[in-house]
């Protein structure tokens, strides 16, 4: 069974706005098993596109469907508008294998 990645590449636009965020989120993930194995850090981009590579991060679930229970549970979507009015960028859900 493949793990469910969620993979986000951010630029916060509004760093006090973002906090009430990126304050309450960890808790979120760990209730839906999920843990971090990327969490910001100094990214450099290789290939593609333009400009900086922004805030990264990389959330590993047990399963896509486990990823996506913890994306629509009504305690992620109550503050999912601190991210999505403080920051631009993209999340996605990537199915895959660890090694």
């Amino acid at each position: 069974m493949p793990k469910g990645y969620l993979v986000g590449e951010l630029e916060v636009t509004n760093p006090a706005g973002y906090q009430q965020y990126s304050s309450k989120v960890p808790a979120i993930i760990a209730q839906y098993g999920g843990r971090y194995l990327v969490r910001g850090g100094e990214a450099k981009l290789l290939e593609g596109g333009s400009g900086s590579a922004g805030r990264n991060v990389v959330v590993e679930f047990d399963s896509p469907e486990q990823l996506m229970k913890f994306y629509n549970s009504s305690e992620y979507q109550a503050i999912l508008p601190h991210r999505l009015n403080n920051s631009t960028g993209r999340v996605k859900c990537v199915a895959g294998f660890e090694g």
